[in-house]
């Protein structure tokens, strides 16, 4: 089967490789129909990630048509059509029983990372009954895609995470494709305003479309100074890092208002610095976290439902034959603006 495999820092390939069989009774192998690339795979290919080693296959979003079941697997069967979620889970440790399915002992964030992923034609699924949802076979799968990592991680650690509530004011920093997912999710909450972040003004043009009350362009004028003017002199009551770089984590602490609470999304290879000088005395909360997809039921009905548009945020197909010239436009969104691309692997 063709999969894009990762050979170490800034090196990728398309290659041939043996389709995956079942290791375990509990496994699945599902056919690849769509998949797609995360920025997640992007820290990979700069290296900060070093739980991924060369001659792994990338890629933890999808869906697909299940292929073969493991001997335990009772709720699925071949042919089914399933959406992927990038959390894999037993359902029986303790992390699992907690509902922190991102840190399950034998699973967690390992599709793409530390066993093969789904940027190929087959995947295997460990865990396979509590790491896939069932699908209708008529559902639009581009927009399903959504739901395997960016839509569930945007509303988790971005929105659950940064407390947001009505009549709140929010600011997202980095309107990439997880920043508009948190903005998409946030208006479940109608806050009062939610306010864009970025230096590509394309991106923060379809933040609006998308319902952000205003943008902030940081290579036009002083972020900070603008949050300013827009709350009044106080700061936001939430501010979602989904970046994952140091200026905007310490943007995030300069515009954090008194009783607010600092989300971080972002992935982060490098230190950022906390200013505790400036923020010991303000009553601020700052979370981390690593998307457990425990929203991913609720957000499934919603996309079906027509509640969310999940398909606004793809703006690129591509087939798996031209995965590379997909990842050349994902990583160059800046100038070919992109924001979710997704992939056709059939």
């Amino acid at each position: 089967m063709k999969a894009l495999v990762y050979h170490g820092a800034g090196k990728k390939s398309l290659d041939e490789r043996p389709v995956p069989k079942l290791v375990s009774a509990t496994d699945a192998i599902v056919k690849v129909t769509h998949t797609t690339i995360c920025g997640t795979d992007l820290h990979i290919l700069k290296g900060d990630v070093p739980t991924c080693e060369p001659g792994r296959i990338l890629g933890h979003e999808g869906v697909g048509v299940i292929e073969e079941v493991g001997a335990a697997v009772s709720t699925f069967k071949p042919g089914d059509h399933v959406l992927i979620s990038c959390i894999t889970s037993c359902g029986k440790c303790e992390y699992c029983r907690r509902g922190m399915y991102s840190h399950c002992t034998t699973g967690g964030w390992i599709l793409g990372n530390r066993i093969d992923g789904t940027q190929a034609e087959y995947v295997r699924i460990p865990h396979a009954e509590t790491s896939l949802y069932p699908i209708p076979a008529d559902a639009d799968e581009e927009a399903l895609v959504m739901l395997s990592d960016i839509l569930p991680t945007g509303f988790e650690c971005g929105v659950l995470n940064g407390r947001v509530q009505p009549g709140s004011t929010v600011a997202i920093v980095g309107s990439g494709p997880i920043g508009l997912a948190a903005l998409l999710t946030a208006q479940f909450y109608t806050p009062a305003q939610i306010i864009m972040i970025d230096r590509d003004a394309n991106r923060l043009e379809i933040a609006r479309t998308f319902g952000a009350t205003a943008c902030v362009d940081i290579s036009q004028e002083d972020a900070v100074e603008q949050i300013m003017k827009l709350t009044e002199g106080v700061g936001v009551d939430c501010a979602i890092e989904a970046v994952g770089v140091p200026a905007s984590f310490e943007m995030c602490e300069a515009i954090i208002a008194p009783g607010g609470t600092i989300a971080n999304v972002g992935v982060h290879g490098v230190k950022a610095d906390l200013h505790l000088e400036h923020l010991w005395d303000r009553n601020i909360s700052i979370t981390t976290r690593l998307v457990d997809t425990v929203s991913t039921p609720m957000l499934l009905k919603t996309v079906r439902a027509g509640k969310l548009e999940a398909n606004k945020l793809i703006t690129h197909r591509f087939s798996l034959n031209d995965m590379l010239k997909a990842y050349e436009t994902f990583g160059q969104a800046a100038d070919t603006h992109a924001l979710k691309v997704v992939i056709n692997a059939v």
